[in-house]
């Protein structure tokens, strides 16, 4: 078999077409990504020239400032959500690994961070889990310090 006729083959030349497309939406994706990483001040080298070809290229139109998506906020602490957390802290208290790492933060030590956040990954499963714990307890401690400081 030739080259000649495997160019005449018709899935073959399907097969080419696909792969063309596919590279061209994919430099065209890359392309948009790295204007999208511009931020703000991309958005305004972004505005068309008028012209029909070139980086540029389109009819001249003017930028809308976007709306914020309420996606955009999904996971902030709400003062309702904040107050229930409190309160039920106030009331139940720690757990007791979560007083067994206060136990840590007050003896302290050289490494005593890293072994608050090995602990703390072994009970949570995560690292970012485990490093938010880690600075909640922490926090937890200053207040009790500055409790007994006050009182």
């Amino acid at each position: 078999h030739g080259v000649s006729t495997l160019l005449g083959n018709p899935s073959y030349q399907r097969t080419l077409s696909t792969r063309a497309r596919t590279n061209r939406l994919s430099a065209s994706r890359t392309s948009i990504d790295r204007d999208s990483d511009e931020g703000e001040e991309g958005r305004d080298t972004m505005t068309r020239s008028g012209i029909a070809k070139g980086k540029n290229g389109g009819h001249v139109t003017q930028l809308r400032e976007r709306a914020a998506k309420p996606s955009q906020r999904k996971g902030a602490l709400g003062k309702r959500v904040s107050l229930c957390r409190s309160i039920a802290r106030e009331v139940a208290g720690l757990s007791p690994y979560e007083r067994r790492i206060l136990d840590m933060i007050k003896t302290g030590g050289s490494a005593a961070d890293k072994r608050i956040y090995k602990y703390a990954k072994k009970r949570l499963g995560s690292h970012k889990r485990a490093l938010a714990k880690r600075e909640d307890i922490k926090e937890v401690n200053a207040q009790q310090r500055a409790k007994q400081a006050g009182a």
